[in-house]
Formats: structure tokens, sequence, C-alpha cells
């Protein structure tokens, strides 16, 4: 291999840092698998088997599951093996439950991903992804492996973790221009979506942030429910144990006032598209109110 296509190779990694040698096993992709929650209620539509993978770029300083940033660790699973144990609980799904990848930050396993909700449309189980968006990109090859990827998603769960760009960079350790060209991009294309803020006093409880979020939500068309998440500190003491500072020490969870307050600014109440919605929806089939 010439000087030059090495070069070339290691500038093309650090544009796009997901392309790696990807772990293989009988013929199949592995996932790094964090944990899995088998009874999902809160994890997208319906009662849904919950993969939670390995491996997050960004730092909020709010993360409870700390213990997912490091990638290429983990309990290596392949798309069969997550399947297989999924189906042992596909009685609980209904019409709208299935089958949620979450992480840690899922797009980071974009391949695994694939071949995974590949599977599952063939077999008529939903697919969910659970994303923050921070790998989201337009420069190929990824872009277009991330379409093939939503080619087999039914829809989309994307937290907005603040609506500035210069106070997300302070909360989680990278700016947000691309993850709302992410939101942009999947109103775009009509793939259903569900829309989340965390709201953490002193932070993003904060009148002016919120109304602008607000704002920036009504210019797209395929959000199917708007969530307001309470911060709370549950996973505070896992910072301890991996001896990390937890940078959010003395902010207490938001008041039930302040949430009901947060949802009135965000207009929640205005997004009822989920009590309809069922796999293989597009918003681009539904009238724009």
């Amino acid at each position: 291999m010439s000087t030059e296509t090495k070069t070339r190779i290691r500038k093309t990694r650090k544009r796009n840092p997901r392309l790696r040698p990807l772990p293989m096993r009988d013929g199949q992709v592995e996932g790094y698998v964090h944990s899995i929650e088998t009874f999902g209620a809160v994890d997208g539509p319906g009662i849904r088997f919950v993969a939670f993978m390995q491996g997050c770029n960004m730092r909020c300083k709010f993360c409870h599951n700390p213990d997912t940033w490091k990638k290429n660790v983990g309990d290596k699973m392949t798309s069969d093996e997550v399947l297989n144990q999924a189906l042992s609980y596909k009685d609980f799904w209904g019409d709208k439950g299935g089958i949620t990848l979450s992480g840690g930050e899922i797009l980071l396993q974009i391949e695994f991903a694939t071949e995974l909700f590949t599977k599952c449309h063939k077999l008529g189980i939903s697919t969910c992804l659970d994303t923050c968006g921070q790998p989201f990109t337009r420069r190929e090859p990824w872009f277009s492996q991330f379409n093939k990827l939503l080619d087999v998603t039914d829809i989309v769960l994307l937290d907005i973790k603040h609506i500035n760009s210069a106070e997300h960079r302070k909360l989680t350790g990278y700016p947000n221009e691309n993850i709302l060209d992410l939101a942009r991009y999947l109103s775009d294309i009509g793939k259903p979506m569900w829309v989340r803020q965390v709201l953490i006093p002193t932070i993003t409880d904060n009148p002016k942030f919120l109304t602008e979020t607000s704002d920036f939500v009504k210019t797209l068309h395929n959000v199917e429910k708007f969530e307001v998440l309470p911060y709370h500190t549950m996973g505070v003491h896992k910072y301890a144990e991996m001896g990390v500072k937890y940078r959010l020490d003395g902010i207490e969870p938001p008041s039930d006032e302040h949430v009901a307050r947060a949802q009135r600014l965000l207009h929640c109440a205005d997004y009822q598209g989920y009590r309809d919605w069922q796999p293989g929806d597009s918003t681009l089939e539904k009238p724009v109110s």
C-alpha cells in the first residue's frame, strides 16, 4: 500500500470515526452490548425489547450511564443472538411494540444496527432507533450507510440536549449543528420521530431556550411525540465507582411545577400523532396540520 493511500485512509477515518475494522463472527457483525431491558415501556411505542449498546462520543454532564461511554468494549453479540433473545418476549409487544436499539450511541455501531433491523423487518418486527444524533453527517460513505439503516427503521427517538450550540457544547462537549440537521433531514424524508428534551435546573430549564426549542420543533413535520425528561441523579454513584468527577453536583431534579411549565412552553400537548402511529407509517403520507 502506497504512502499516499495510507494517508488518505487515515484522513477518511479521522473524518468518519465510525469507520473501523468490524468484529465479525459466523458471517455476522458483532455488536458491543452494554445491557438489555426485556420489558421497556419508555423506549418507543408500546412494549419493547431494548438493547443498550456500548460507546458514546458525547460526555453529557447529566449522563446517568457513564459506563456506556467507552467504545469497543462490552458483551459481543451477533444480530441473531440479540434477535433470538428478543423473540422470547414477542407475545408482549402487541401492534406497536418491538425492538429498540439505544445506547450509549447506537449510530457508532451503525453496521450492526442495520444488520439487526434488516432481519427484524423481514420478520415484521417494529424497529426503533434511540439516538442523540451526534455522529450524524452527510459525508459519504457514512450517509449512505445511515440511509440503509433508516430504510429498516420504523421510528426514531431523538434527544435535543440543548437548542443553543454553544450551551450544547458546554453541556455535552460537542456543538449541535449536525444534530439539528439530522432532525431536519428526518422531517424532509417523513421518518416518524419522537423528540425528547432533558430538563435540567439552571441549564435547560430556561424559558428563552425552551421557547427556541419549541420554535425549532414546530418547523419539523414528522414529530409524533414531544417529551420532557426530568433530570435525575440515579446514576451519580457510577461516577464515584469509575473515579470520574460528577459535574452537576448540587443540582436537584426539577419540581413537578417546573416540568409542567416546560411542557407548556414546548407545547408538548400539540404532538399526539403517537396515539395513532403504526409501524410502517410515514409522515409524508399524513396531512401537515
